[in-house]
C-alpha cells in the first residue's frame, strides 16, 4: 500500500498548490501525471507486442490525443459561440427577456436567468461570461435585485445551460465511456433539479433580504450594458441557434461536430445577406473560436494524461487495493459517499472531473466498481458544486468584480443549495443504475 500513499500525498501536494495559486491546473495536471507514473515504477520508455507504454510514449504522447473528439467539439462550440457574439443573437435573447419582465424584479431576473441558461448550451468560455454578464447584471441591478442574489441567478443559469452544451458530452462521453443516451437522460433531470434549486434560492432571498433599489453595479459597467442592449436586434429566427445543435443530438442521433456546423451555418444564413460579409464573418469567428477554447484544450490535454497515468496497467494494478477499499459498492454507501464528499469537488479536488477527479473516474469504471451510468451520474451530480460555486472559477471570479461583491461570500451563499442539489442528483443516479 506504500505506492498508493504516495500517490495520494502527492494528490494532497499538487491539490494545496492548485487552490493556492501557486501552480496554474494547466501544468499541474501533466506534472501530476508524470510523477503518478514514477511512483508507480512506469519507465520512461517500456516496449511491448503492440508498441510501447513507457511514459514518454503511452503517458504523455498518448494521452495528450487521448481526449482529442472532445476538444474539437469544444473549438466547434466555440466557433458557434462567437458567431452568435458577433452576429447580435446573445444579445437579442437578453434583451427580449428584459422585456417580457417588464418592472417586476422576480420575474425578469427568473426570464435572464433562463436566457443564460439557453445560451450557454451553446457558447462558453470567460469572453461569453464578460460579454453577457455585463448585460445581464446590470439590467437586474438597475430593477432593485441585489448584486450577491443577480451573480448568483447568473450562475444557476449558467449551471443549467452548460448541462445542455453538447461540446461538455463529448468530454464525458470520453472519460467514462458511458453510451450518450445516459448521458443525455441524466442531463435533463440535473436540469430540471438545477432550475428548481436556483427558482427556491431566488424564492428565499427576495423575501429574505426585500428588493434593494441602491445601484451596486459599477456606473461605467450599466452604461456598456445599456448600450449593449441599444444594438439592432438578430432577426427572431435566428434565436433558434443555441437549440440546433441540441435537437439534432438529442432527437435525431447526430453526431457532435457535425450539430454544431449546422447551427453555425443556421446563423450564418439567418444573420447575413451578403455572402462575402458572410465568409469573412466565419473566418474571422473561426480564428476567434480557437484562441477562446484555447485554454479548455490545454487543460483535457493534461486530463488525458493523466487518466492515461492512472489508467496504465502497472499503476492501476498498485492503485486497485486502495480504491476498492475506499469507494463503496452498495446503494446507500453510493449515496452517503458522493452526497457528503461533494464539496471535494471545488478546486479541481478528487470529484472534480475538470480535474483530479477525471482519473479517478477512469479507475473507478476501469476496476468495474461500480457501473460506469452511476460513476457518470455520481461526478456529474457533484460537478453542480464546482461548476456553480467554486470561487476558483475564472467566471465566478470576474462576476464578483463586476457586481462588487466576494467570491468567496458567493460560496458561501451557494454552497448549502448546490451541495443539496448535489445529492439529489446522487440519489437520483442510485435509483437509475444501481
Amino acid at each position: 500500500m506504500i505506492v498508493p500513499i504516495l500517490i495520494i500525498l502527492l494528490f494532497l501536494v499538487v491539490s494545496i498548490l492548485m487552490i493556492t495559486r501557486k501552480m496554474p491546473t494547466l501544468l499541474a495536471l501533466p506534472l501530476l501525471a508524470i510523477g503518478v507514473a514514477i511512483i508507480a515504477g512506469v519507465p520512461l520508455v517500456n516496449p511491448i507486442k503492440d508498441g510501447d507504454n513507457g511514459i514518454l510514449k503511452f503517458v504523455l504522447e498518448a494521452g495528450s490525443i487521448r481526449l482529442a473528439s472532445a476538444y474539437v467539439a469544444v473549438i466547434f462550440g466555440s466557433w458557434l459561440g462567437q458567431i452568435m457574439n458577433k452576429t447580435n443573437i446573445a444579445e437579442t435573447i437578453v434583451k427580449y427577456a428584459a422585456e417580457l419582465g417588464g418592472d417586476r424584479p422576480f420575474l425578469i431576473t427568473i426570464l435572464l436567468t433562463a436566457a443564460v441558461a439557453v445560451l450557454f448550451t451553446t457558447i462558453g468560455g470567460l469572453g461569453a461570461v464578460i460579454m453577457i454578464g455585463s448585460i445581464v447584471i446590470p439590467i437586474m441591478v438597475s430593477v432593485g435585485v441585489s448584486s450577491m442574489i443577480a451573480v448568483c441567478m447568473f450562475l444557476f443559469g449558467m449551471g443549467i445551460g452548460l448541462l445542455f452544451n453538447i461540446s461538455n458530452w463529448s468530454f464525458y462521453l470520453n472519460v467514462i465511456k458511458v453510451p450518450l443516451e445516459n448521458i443525455k437522460h441524466f442531463a435533463i433531470i440535473l436540469a430540471v433539479l438545477t432550475a428548481l434549486t436556483g427558482l427556491i434560492f431566488a424564492i428565499v432571498e427576495f423575501k429574505k433580504n426585500g428588493i434593494k433599489f441602491a445601484c451596486s453595479a459599477p456606473a461605467s459597467n450599466n452604461k456598456s450594458g445599456d448600450s449593449k442592449l441599444e444594438n439592432k436586434k438578430a432577426p427572431i429566427i435566428s434565436l433558434l441557434t443555441p437549440i440546433i445543435p441540441i435537437i439534432l443530438v438529442m432527437f435525431f442521433k447526430w453526431p457532435i461536430v457535425p450539430s454544431f456546423l449546422v447551427g453555425i451555418l443556421y446563423a450564418l444564413i439567418t444573420t447575413q445577406r451578403k455572402f462575402n460579409k458572410a465568409i469573412n464573418l466565419l473566418t474571422k469567428t473561426g480564428f476567434d473560436g480557437v484562441a477562446d477554447a484555447a485554454p479548455a484544450v490545454i487543460l483535457m490535454i493534461g486530463i488525458g494524461m493523466l487518466l492515461n497515468s492512472l489508467m496504465h496497467p502497472i499503476v492501476a494494478e498498485k492503485m486497485k487495493p486502495f480504491i476498492t477499499a475506499v469507494v463503496p459498492t452498495s446503494a446507500i454507501g453510493y449515496i452517503l459517499f458522493f452526497s457528503l464528499l461533494a464539496p471535494l469537488a471545488l478546486y479541481r479536488g478528487p470529484l472534480n472531473l475538470f480535474g483530479l477527479g477525471s482519473g479517478i473516474a477512469g479507475l473507478i469504471v476501469s476496476f468495474n466498481i461500480l457501473p460506469a451510468a452511476a460513476v457518470m451520474s455520481a461526478f456529474l451530480a457533484v460537478e453542480r458544486v464546482q461548476a456553480i460555486a467554486d470561487p476558483t472559477n475564472t467566471h465566478n471570479v470576474w462576476l464578483s468584480n463586476y457586481a462588487g461583491v466576494d467570491v468567496n461570500q458567493v460560496l458561501a451563499k451557494l454552497l448549502p443549495y448546490v451541495w443539496v442539489l448535489a445529492a439529489a442528483g446522487v440519489i437520483v443516479g442510485r435509483f437509475l443504475w444501481i
